[in-house]
């Protein structure tokens, strides 16, 4: 599903020049599993944004279902993106001038699913997470925790292939953050690819594998 090849991120200061990530090759195969670990600075979320096509400022070769995802247009790489991915932001990303309930229609919105269709996923979604209660406020209305809730169903809404996850448990209680891996764990069960970046080694066992970063470079596989 997923190429990486020689993956290198960097800022310029004049002459010189600051890594973030240094020659990263991964390769992720389609119902995978994978959790990428290291400590703070590692370039673990500049990762996962490249891998979610946010990023486009970066060298090497990405490959994803065998399209050359660093030859595209900026444009199409936005298309693939809405058409396969869902991603969960450590810092939400909600839209905050829409409710909850539009905020959930919006990936399907991307995908031209039937307006009748719309409201049947979204209020199987609402219910699902238990935010029923929530789907008429917006954002700034709900605690971080309920944020975090919605930015999750947000992500799986339209049943993407890949599910991208930047701390997806980091703003919910204990009960809450196993429930979010334990759906994780069943959509993977079910076909969907899932890479998370996690602290947490109780999040990173649901994985199949772990991609250990640190100052930019892989160091363990």
């Amino acid at each position: 599903m997923i190429k990486l090849h020689n993956i290198e991120k960097f800022y310029q200061h004049g002459v010189s020049r600051t890594y973030v990530l240094r020659r990263v090759c991964v390769d992720v195969k389609d119902g995978e599993f994978i959790s990428i670990m290291g400590p703070s600075g590692a370039g673990k979320s500049t990762l996962l944004h490249i891998i979610g096509m946010h990023d486009t400022a970066w060298t090497g070769e990405y490959y994803f279902f065998d399209q050359a995802v660093h030859a595209l247009a900026p444009k199409a790489r936005a298309a693939l993106h809405k058409q396969y991915v869902g991603f969960v932001f450590q810092s939400y990303h909600l839209l905050d001038n829409l409710t909850v309930y539009e905020n959930l229609e919006v990936p399907l919105s991307y995908r031209n699913v039937k307006r009748s269709e719309r409201e049947s996923i979204v209020c199987d979604v609402l219910d699902r997470f238990q935010i029923v209660g929530k789907k008429d406020l917006y954002p700034n209305q709900l605690s971080g925790g309920q944020q975090q809730l919605v930015a999750v169903a947000r992500a799986i809404v339209a049943s993407p292939k890949l599910i991208l996850a930047d701390e997806p448990t980091g703003n919910l209680h204990s009960a809450q953050g196993k429930e979010i891996m334990e759906l994780f764990k069943r959509l993977n069960s079910e076909g969907t690819t899932i890479v998370q970046v996690t602290h947490s080694d109780v999040n990173a066992s649901y994985g199949d594998r772990v991609i250990k970063l640190r100052d930019g470079w892989i160091v363990e596989e």
